[in-house]
């Protein structure tokens, strides 16, 4: 008599092969101990060594490096930016800074992002071109950590976390903009650490507002909630986000409207009557006194140097230090609004989920190159596939959320924070279609863009409901995506950081003819 067929499991109760190794290793007590500690550990190391290796090339001021490295030293110095002199650039590369005099630089950007390039050069002296991109490089890495965090905070999801942080610390946008002396790069820093702080006042705020009234007059009006920690520290990020460029206040708005949202969809789940009201009379006055005047002393701050010394551009307008403050912010309002000048690399912000005019932000050209002729590029052209994907993934989401609204549906929450913060640094953009713009202001978008990808790809591959065959086959689709994610990162690392390499090679990592 032959032994009895041992039954199967339903096939919807089968674990894939990933759903094996996550149950044996991620959720064993040992192991996920020791993986909650490396996965940020080593995908920060990861995005260390692609920031920081080789960080002097190219030994030049290369492209907007001209203005902030130089504005950036003249801080140091006089506490303002002064102006340089014809030739300035070539004598800053020899550590010559004669060209430097005291009269004030008409400058149209805060100083916060200049002070934070400076400490490279106070560090390690203003002739090395390591030094002032030290700074930008390690904030750089850093916002690769705070995506890891922001994503787990998100998902509450080890894996999903790391795959946030792998895509960002790969990505040749973000990459290029931490390896080059810009303000974006720091903006996106900011922005992003508001944006984390926000959820840590979520996840503590709204269990107070949901929880149950203590009497019937709390059903007419909810709780209002003073002790918001992480709004005022939010205040003090999106504050300093506006003092590196002031498009940080659409980030300020944005959060600050997010928050009345929020607290108002919460006290309507609570039960209050008078919810929408509640929200914006009450706790939304409460949130602007906890959030707006503490991103004002931030960002008022930061022009500490201006104000306390008398050289600074404008700064003899008025007897009163703010006053004069006051009128070159006017001077610099009206700059913004009518830059319309031509460039070579403008993009209008409708180009750019198209990808349509990279910017090319050092070029050199190597004429001796064994028989053939090589060139180096740094272009700030994003990983196509992460971008691509990412912009799909919005759109994926924003349809999630208008079907759930429709249908009136519940939908995860987590869905509407990417699109906020999409929301924040893309839309106004498009106010300013005159106005002279680059493709690589997207850098403060891309941490959202991986954001919103990766809870795509997360229902890419399915949830443990899901039938065997769904789950085998999302979590293949979304294992072969990372692969060639990596592999077109790899294959475009090269012109991401101005290696010297043959002319047609360089070539065919133009997809577009416009990235030419």
């Amino acid at each position: 008599m032959s032994a009895p067929v041992p039954l199967l499991p339903p096939p919807e109760t089968r674990l894939t092969v990933w759903g094996r190794v996550r149950d044996r290793v991620l959720l064993d007590p040992e192991w996920s101990r020791v993986i909650r500690w490396l996965a940020p550990l080593v995908i920060t190391a990861l995005a260390a060594v692609l920031r920081l290796a080789n960080l002097a090339h190219p030994q030049t001021l290369a492209f907007d490096e001209t203005y902030y490295v130089k504005d950036a030293w003249s801080l140091w110095v006089l506490g303002y930016e002064g102006t340089w002199a014809d030739g300035a650039n070539e004598a800053f590369m020899t550590g010559d800074t004669s060209t430097l005099s005291d009269a004030g630089s008409y400058v149209v950007h805060p100083p916060l992002g200049k002070w934070l390039i400076a400490l490279g050069m106070g560090a390690f002296g203003m002739g090395n071109s390591a030094a002032w991109r030290l700074p930008v490089a390690l904030i750089g890495t850093a916002t690769v950590l705070l995506v890891y965090f922001v994503a787990k905070e998100l998902t509450r999801s080890i894996v999903a976390a790391s795959v946030a942080g792998l895509l960002l610390a790969i990505d040749g946008l973000s990459i290029v903009m931490s390896r080059i002396g810009l303000l974006d790069g720091i903006l996106t820093f900011f922005i992003l650490l508001g944006f984390h702080f926000i959820l840590l006042d979520r996840r503590r705020s709204i269990p107070l507002v949901e929880r149950a009234p203590d009497d019937d007059r709390e059903y007419l009006w909810g709780r209002i909630v003073w002790r918001r920690p992480w709004v005022i520290a939010a205040g003090v990020a999106l504050g300093a986000a506006t003092a590196v460029k002031w498009s940080g206040l659409y980030a300020l708005a944005g959060l600050g409207i997010y928050l009345v949202v929020t607290d108002a969809l919460a006290r309507r789940r609570a039960g209050v009557a008078y919810w929408p009201m509640d929200a914006v009379a009450r706790q939304g006055v409460v949130s602007f006194l906890l959030l707006v005047p503490v991103a004002f002393i931030t960002y008022l701050a930061s022009w500490t140097g201006w104000l306390v010394t008398a050289g600074g551009y404008d700064r003899r307008s008025d007897a009163n230090p703010l006053v004069a403050l006051w009128n070159y912010h006017e001077s610099i309002y009206g700059f913004h609004v009518g830059l319309s000048s031509g460039h070579t690399y403008s993009s209008p912000a409708w180009q750019w989920p198209f990808l349509v005019r990279p910017t090319a932000v050092w070029v050199g050209d190597d004429p001796s190159c064994g028989t053939g002729h090589c060139m180096s590029v740094i272009s700030t052209v994003p990983n196509p596939l992460i971008w691509y994907a990412g912009v799909a993934a919005a759109i994926y989401l924003l349809y999630r959320l208008v079907r759930g609204l429709i249908e009136r549906r519940p939908m995860p929450w987590t869905y509407g924070l990417p699109l906020v913060g999409l929301g924040v640094t893309y839309v106004p953009w498009l106010l300013y279609p005159e106005r002279t713009i680059f493709q690589f202001y997207t850098v403060v978008m891309v941490p959202f863009l991986v954001l919103a990808l990766v809870l795509a790809l997360r229902d890419v591959a399915g949830r443990r409901d899901d039938p065997l065959y769904r789950r085998q086959a999302g979590e293949r689709t979304v294992m072969v995506f990372l692969v060639a994610v990596v592999l077109v990162s790899a294959f475009f690392y090269p012109v991401w950081t101005g290696m010297s390499v043959p002319y047609e090679f360089w070539l065919i990592h133009n997809w577009l003819p416009t990235w030419v």
